[in-house]
């Protein structure tokens, strides 16, 4: 393992260490697991390309009379849910 070293606001490690405790586990754990999440994730859009995206959802439907019916199909099949 590499020893890295990061600083969290005080909110943020006060709730860790709770985790912690409740958990059974060390902070250095859950900050591990955290980390792989991230990672398993991947990038996030910014915001501005979240909505780049979602207009162009809009305007491919926005003739067809079911988009209200079936917006949620229609967001799923362009942003890949």
């Amino acid at each position: 393992m590499k020893r890295i070293q990061a600083q969290l606001p005080e909110d943020t490690a006060r709730r860790l260490r709770a985790l912690s405790a409740q958990e059974g586990v060390s902070v250095a754990e859950l900050l591990r697991r955290g980390a792989e999440l991230v990672l398993r994730v991947g990038p996030q859009d910014s915001p501005e390309e979240r909505r780049r995206r979602a207009r162009g959802v809009v305007a491919r439907f926005s003739d067809a009379p079911e988009i209200a019916r079936e917006h949620d199909e229609h967001l799923d099949e362009a942003f890949g849910a």
